[in-house]
């Protein structure tokens, strides 16, 4: 079981046990096996027929969500795939309907049948998860549940349809319009301080005395939060009040850093933006939260002029170490070659860059800057096939947020976490105003990446001199300024 499933099996069944028809659970075995897949569905068809009504429907759900809990991840996988294969749409009443709805003879016929065809398009199960609803902590139930579902349909596309109506109905009541952001600070009660300890995605907390340095008074932290849900955070942004661009999150976290007056400071990094509900995968609330907090940041502090991020870049090594393998960088790979010689390991990206030495080593430095922040720039533009969008989902998010890339920052992220996904490198995802919109329209409809002139630069000297013909010479430089033995 997932341990941040919650609410617990306790905690559930307290709520629920005044919805429940008997006190008495029906009794299944954790696996599901087959023999009981019958008095599954028969408990699932209680619920959807409601004879006595919508109490008696919420009575079932209440059964049949503490039955869910009680089962392991093989039996839960089970149940969510009774779900999906049995009260599904009935294909073939949809097939006939369509054919009326192809052979109206005219326009009043057609309007019924599109009728009759979107509620036989319905599935059973909608109305079944549409139960939970009404019930107490049910909202939490089902997002949870929809998290279970997202890592069962790796290996089971069938459930996809399910996934598909549980996603709908959630979008529905977690509207933006119902959310209510909110500061948290240090004096938030205890219960979600542990919530933002855990939910914390990007750079782990791992102490009381660390998540107390993050809500000092030069460091906000904004959270998303659903009425239904009122103590638990949905998105949340932690922000660090500066002076100028941030370019290392080391610096930045740093305990012994003085702290910043935020009368004076000129710049908000947006440093960590989470997820807290992993089930809402898919549903958007980032660029609302980013344009709340820049607002409430901007009535606050009225001389901030610049917001920006520092952010990760979790796919660029693994891109690098594939264009390496295909041999599409073999100048650079050279260069590897020699970095590794002067560290004395393998000539190979993951014996270089995983080794603690080479970040305080000046010639291995002085090799790998350029070509690194190079091929960054050209990964940051990198785009998926299918449909043309940024290969990097962090870069996906902020640059159809509005934001250009500002800056590649070079180490800028030395932690074990940082070598393994982008080789120390992060990048500054700038916010500027008066050039938000303009760059979401630009983006959405010709798919065009933003870039500060420092980043375009990198990328020209790359096509007006070719990359791997900058990097020989380059090569070639260093080599030659290299010590002779």
């Amino acid at each position: 079981m997932n341990s941040k499933f919650i609410p617990s099996w306790k905690t559930l069944h307290r709520a629920w046990s005044d919805w429940r028809k008997s006190e008495e659970l029906p009794k299944f075995s954790p696996e599901l096996p087959d023999k009981e897949s019958t008095r599954i569905e028969t408990l699932m068809a209680e619920c959807l027929a409601a004879r006595h009504g919508v109490v008696s429907a919420r009575q079932h759900a209440a059964t049949l969500g503490e039955v869910y809990l009680t089962l392991n991840g093989t039996g839960r996988k089970r149940f969510l795939d009774i779900l999906a294969k049995r009260f599904s749409a009935d294909h073939d009443l949809v097939r006939e309907t369509s054919r009326k709805l192809a052979d109206s003879p005219d326009d009043e016929a057609f309007n019924r049948q599109l009728l009759a065809l979107r509620e036989v398009l319905a599935p059973p199960r909608q109305q079944l998860l549409q139960q939970f609803n009404a019930l107490p902590q049910g909202v939490k139930f089902l997002i949870d549940m929809r998290h279970e579902l997202l890592r069962f349909m790796a290996d089971t596309p069938e459930l996809k349809g399910l996934d598909y109506d549980l996603k709908q109905l959630l979008a529905t009541w977690f509207d933006v319009g119902f959310l209510r952001l909110e500061r948290i600070t240090w004096q938030s009660p205890a219960a979600l301080l542990e919530k933002l300890m855990d939910y914390e995605a990007v750079h782990a907390i791992n102490s009381w005395r660390e998540l107390h340095h993050r809500l000092e008074s030069d460091r906000h932290c904004y959270a998303f939060f659903h009425p239904v849900l009122p103590d638990e955070p949905l998105i949340f942004v932690e922000v660090a009040l500066v002076q100028g661009l941030a370019g290392s999150i080391q610096i930045l976290l740093d305990e012994e850093e003085p702290e910043v007056d935020p009368a004076e400071a000129d710049t908000a990094i947006f440093y960590s933006i989470s997820n807290a509900q992993a089930g809402l995968r898919g549903i958007s609330f980032g660029p609302f939260l980013i344009k709340k907090v820049v607002a409430s940041l901007s009535a606050e502090l009225p001389d901030l002029k610049t917001f920006s991020t520092l952010s990760p870049i979790p796919g660029f090594r693994a891109w690098l170490e594939k264009k390496l393998a295909a041999g599409q960088i073999d100048s650079f790979a050279e260069l590897l070659a020699t970095a590794a010689e002067r560290l004395g390991v393998e000539a190979n990206l993951a014996a270089v860059i995983d080794n603690p030495v080479w970040p305080t080593h000046e010639e291995v430095c002085e090799l790998l800057r350029e070509p690194l922040l190079i091929l960054c720039a050209r990964y940051l533009h990198e785009r998926r096939e299918r449909d043309q969008i940024p290969l990097d989902p962090v870069a996906r998010f902020h640059l159809g947020n509005g934001s250009r890339i500002e800056r590649i920052n070079w180490l800028g992220d030395t932690s074990p976490k940082g070598m393994r996904e982008s080789c120390g490198l992060m990048v500054n995802y700038r916010y500027r105003l008066d050039e938000i919109e303009k760059n979401i329209e630009a983006y959405a409809t010709a798919k065009q990446i933003a870039a500060a002139s420092r980043i375009r630069n990198l990328l020209r000297d790359e096509e007006e001199k070719g990359l791997l013909s900058g990097l020989k010479r380059l090569w070639s430089t260093n080599r030659e300024n290299q010590p002779t033995e």
